[in-house]
């Protein structure tokens, strides 16, 4: 008696993966951290600033004419920023790499214009109305950080030390210089041709509500209403 033929069975082989261990089961999932980059230091706003564009290029300008060799292209590159630490290096200024009033101070040779410790003789009454006449007469003006050009350019404090010096008196070339130099007093006490002063800008008060100062808004010398909480200095 012949037997049946066996039929072959399909064999097929399934692999195992062995579990994982207590422990590792145990750990949460791990999330990847997104990456951030490091900027250069960039110039505060405190009447000008910014890491690009025309502020960018006069500092430039600057820094050449204190014997550094830069491409005046407006940008706060890496050659900006050392040729900054150089000239706070050789200037006695805190070496930060970041244009403060500190430095910009030192670059618009505000420390050698001041004179008998910052101090001005009295003003009569004359001379607060030839302040804010010299005032006046600049209205239209563009506004251009670390400048004093008459009919040409003025930043802020650029803007009070010129109209001061068409009164025979000679103030700090910087805000916080000239404000440092003068006696703050409430508004109540204020004369036309004293200082209206904000942190980071300063004017010339012209009476009644109003300030002729030279601001990057809207970038021109102008005579408008005072703003905010601001504070008066004068030179008694």
């Amino acid at each position: 008696m012949s037997r049946p033929p066996v039929r072959a069975r399909a064999v097929t082989t399934a692999r195992r993966v062995p579990p994982l261990p207590p422990v590792l089961r145990r750990l949460p999932p791990r999330r990847l951290r997104p990456l951030h980059t490091r900027s250069q230091p960039l110039q505060p706003r405190s009447c000008d600033g910014g890491s690009e564009g025309k502020a960018v290029e006069q500092l430039q300008s600057a820094l050449n004419e204190h014997g550094a060799s830069l491409a005046v292209d407006g940008k706060f590159g890496k050659l900006t920023h050392g040729a900054v630490k150089d000239f706070q290096r050789t200037h006695g200024v805190q070496l930060d790499g970041v244009v403060g009033p500190e430095t910009r101070g030192a670059l618009n040779g505000g420390a050698a214009s001041i004179s008998g410790g910052g101090t001005s003789a009295p003003a009569p009454a004359h001379s607060q109305q030839a302040i804010v006449d010299a005032a006046r007469s600049q209205i239209g003006t563009s506004y251009s950080w670390g400048t004093s050009k008459p009919g040409v350019s003025f930043d802020c404090s650029g803007l009070s030390s010129y109209a001061y010096a068409q009164a025979g008196i000679d103030l700090p070339r910087t805000s916080s210089q000239q404000v440092a130099a003068g006696t703050t007093i409430p508004k109540s006490e204020a004369q036309p041709g004293d200082l209206a002063v904000w942190p980071g800008h300063l004017g010339i008060y012209a009476g009644g509500d109003t300030v002729i100062d030279a601001g990057r808004t809207p970038g021109a010398v102008t005579e408008r209403t005072i703003w905010g909480n601001s504070t008066f200095v004068t030179f008694p």
